[in-house]
C-alpha cells in the first residue's frame, strides 16, 4: 500500500464549449504525505483550483475528467460511486471554497450550516451537534462563536463567512483538507490564527493539508513543498527554499517577483515617490471625515454595537490612504458612511468642504457620479446576466452618458486598460474567473471618470502577477488623472505599495494614522506591531 495519503497521476481535466473541448488541467501528477502540508501556487485560469475541485468531484457539469486517476487511502476517487463519494467528503476530506457568499446557505443559521456535517456523517445527534459547531467556529477563531451560531451569513463580514467555512471543513477532524484560497478574505492576524490551527492539526493528528492560495508568502511559510502550475500543467516543484530562492522556471521568477508579501519593503515607484499631486499640509482635501460614528443594534434588544467610534481622516488630491485593520474592526463600515451608502450615527462626512450627510434627491446623484466603489467580493458585485459589455457601460446608461457607440468604445477601452482580452466583453461573470471578473468591477467603477475612488479589497481575490498589474494600473491612472484612493485592505504587504498614509482600525477606532513609511518602520501602537509581525513569507526569505 503507498505510503502517500493522495495520489494524483496524470490527471487531465477539459470543458465542453460550443467551439469545442478545452483543456484546463493537463497531465498533473502529485503527492501528498500524512502531515504534509502541499502548496499549489500560480495565477487565475493555471488550473490549480479545477485540479482540487477533481479530487472530491465537485466539477461543474460542462467539466469532465478525460484521463488519470485520483488515489486517496487506496481508492480511486475518479471511479468512486456516489456514495464511497458522500462518505468522503467532509468526514475524510474538509473542503473550504474559495467564496462564502455562494458557499453558504443564506437562509440557514451559521451554527446549524456547521453542525450539519456531524449530522449528515453520524456522529452526532442535534444537540450535540449545535455544542460541537460553536467549538468549531471558536477554533476557526471567530470572535463570540456561540453569538454567531444565532446569526444568519447576511450579518458577518467577509472574513467572519471565511471563518465559518474553515470551521465546516475541520469539524469532523478529516485526515485530508483541501482548502482554495482559505484565508484570501483574511487579515493577517486572524490568518496567522487559523494558518497556526491547521498547523497544530498536523502535529496532533497527523492531518494533512492541500492549500491552493496566489499568496506566495503563505506558501513560504506553511508549506512542506510548492507545486507551480502555468496554463493547466506543473511547472516547477520543491521545498519553499528551493522554488523561492533558488527557481529554475522563467513562470516562478515572475510569480516571486509581482508577490507584496515576499517584496513587502519595495513601494511600487509610481504610487509613493511620483504622486500625481504634491501634497502639503494645508492642501485641501477631497474627502473629509470629521467624528465619525455608526451603532447597530444588536439582535434580541441586546443594546446596540459602536461598529465605528469617533474616526476622522482626510484624503487629498491624488493621494491615496488605506485603511487596515482586522475583519470587523469598522473600515468597511467607514468606507461605506464615505460613500453615502449607509448613514452615521453621529459626525461628518465632506467631500470638497459640502457634508454629503446632508445631501439627497439630484445632488446625492451627483455625488455617485464623482465617487465609484469596486467591492471586494467580485462573485456578488457583478449581475450574473448581463456580458461584460454591459456590466462596464452600466454606469454610463444609468447617468445617460453618451452615446451608443461611445460606449462601446468605453468598455473596449477600459478591458484593455484592466489586462483582460477583448473577447472578454461579450463574456458573462460566470465564464470568468475570480480574477478576471475582480478586473471587470475595476474597469467598471472607472468608467464614469470619478474623483475618488473607494476600494474596498480589491485585489485580495487576485494572483500576485494580476496583483501587481492591478496595483500598477491604479498608480499610473492616478499619477495621470490625479484621481484619489480610499484603499480598504487586511493585507499590509499590498498597503506597503500602494498607499500614501495608512490608518489602523481596531474595534472602530483609528489608533494610528500617519505616513505609510513611518507606521511601517516606527509603529506607535502595539497593535500595528502585531500586524506587521504576521505578515507572512518572512520565514523563508528572511530567516
Amino acid at each position: 500500500m503507498s505510503e502517500n495519503l493522495l495520489e494524483i497521476d496524470g490527471l487531465s481535466v477539459s470543458y465542453r464549449t460550443p467551439q469545442g473541448p478545452i483543456d484546463a488541467v493537463r497531465d498533473v501528477s502529485l503527492t501528498v504525505a500524512p502531515g504534509e502540508t502541499v502548496a499549489i501556487v500560480g495565477e487565475s485560469g493555471s488550473g490549480k483550483s479545477t485540479t482540487v475541485h477533481a479530487v472530491i468531484r465537485l466539477l461543474p457539469g460542462a467539466a469532465a475528467i478525460s484521463d488519470g486517476a485520483v488515489r486517496f487511502e487506496g481508492r480511486d476517487l475518479v471511479t468512486a460511486s456516489a456514495a464511497a463519494l458522500r462518505a468522503v467528503r467532509g468526514g475524510r476530506i474538509g473542503f473550504v471554497p474559495q467564496d462564502p457568499t455562494v458557499s453558504l446557505n443564506p437562509v440557514v443559521r451559521i451554527g446549524a450550516q456547521v453542525a450539519e456535517v456531524l449530522r449528515v456523517h453520524g456522529r452526532a445527534d442535534r444537540r450535540t451537534a449545535a455544542i460541537e459547531a460553536v467549538a468549531a467556529l471558536e477554533r476557526a477563531g471567530l470572535p463570540d462563536a456561540h453569538l454567531r451560531a444565532q446569526q444568519y451569513p447576511h450579518e458577518l463580514s467577509g472574513g467572519m463567512r471565511q471563518r465559518v467555512l474553515i470551521a465546516i471543513a475541520i469539524i469532523a477532524d478529516p485526515p485530508l483538507i483541501i482548502a482554495d484560497e482559505p484565508t484570501s478574505a483574511l487579515d493577517v492576524t486572524v490568518q496567522r490564527q487559523i494558518l497556526d490551527h491547521l498547523d497544530a492539526l498536523k502535529r496532533e493528528r497527523g492531518t494533512s493539508l492541500l492549500l491552493i492560495t496566489h499568496d506566495l508568502g503563505v506558501a513560504a511559510d506553511r508549506a512542506d513543498r510548492i507545486i507551480v502550475m502555468s496554463q493547466g500543467g506543473i511547472v516547477e516543484q520543491g521545498t519553499p527554499a528551493q522554488v523561492l530562492l533558488d527557481p529554475q522556471h522563467p513562470y516562478t521568477r515572475q510569480l516571486i517577483a509581482a508577490a507584496p508579501s515576499l517584496n513587502a519593503r519595495q513601494a511600487l515607484p509610481a504610487v509613493v515617490t511620483a504622486p500625481a499631486v504634491a501634497a502639503s499640509a494645508g492642501a485641501p482635501a477631497v474627502l473629509e471625515v470629521d467624528g465619525l460614528v455608526k451603532e447597530f443594534a444588536l439582535p434580541g434588544g441586546g443594546g446596540v454595537q459602536r461598529a465605528v467610534d469617533g474616526v476622522g481622516f482626510r484624503i487629498q488630491r491624488g493621494r491615496t490612504l488605506a485603511l487596515v485593520g482586522e475583519s470587523g474592526s469598522g473600515k468597511t463600515t467607514t468606507a461605506r458612511l464615505a460613500l453615502r451608502l449607509a448613514d452615521p450615527t453621529a459626525g461628518r462626512v465632506l467631500f470638497h468642504g459640502d457634508d454629503v450627510t446632508r445631501l439627497g434627491g439630484s445632488a446625492l446623484r451627483t455625488l455617485r457620479r464623482r465617487i465609484q466603489l469596486v467591492q471586494h467580493n467580485p462573485y456578488a458585485a457583478l449581475n450574473p446576466r448581463l456580458n461584460v459589455e454591459a456590466l462596464i457601460t452600466d454606469p454610463l446608461v444609468a447617468l445617460r452618458l453618451g452615446s451608443r457607440a461611445q460606449r462601446r468604445a468605453r468598455a473596449a477601452e477600459l478591458v484593455d486598460l484592466v489586462a483582460l482580452p477583448a473577447g472578454t466583453l461579450h463574456r458573462k461573470p460566470a465564464e470568468l474567473s475570480g480574477g478576471q471578473r475582480q478586473r471587470v468591477a475595476i474597469a467598471r467603477a472607472l468608467a464614469i471618470e470619478p474623483e475618488l475612488l473607494v476600494l474596498d479589497e480589491p485585489v485580495s481575490a487576485l494572483d500576485v502577477s494580476i496583483q501587481h498589474q492591478i496595483l500598477t494600473l491604479l498608480a499610473d491612472i492616478q499619477r495621470e488623472f490625479g484621481l484619489s484612493y480610499l484603499f480598504i485592505s487586511h493585507d499590509l504587504a499590498v498597503v506597503r505599495q500602494i498607499a500614501h498614509t495608512v490608518g489602523v482600525m481596531q474595534r472602530g477606532r483609528l489608533v494610528e494614522i500617519g505616513d505609510v513609511d513611518d507606521v511601517f518602520e516606527r509603529p506607535a501602537s502595539d497593535y500595528t506591531r502585531a500586524l506587521l509581525d504576521a505578515i507572512p513569507g518572512r520565514a523563508v526569505l528572511h530567516p
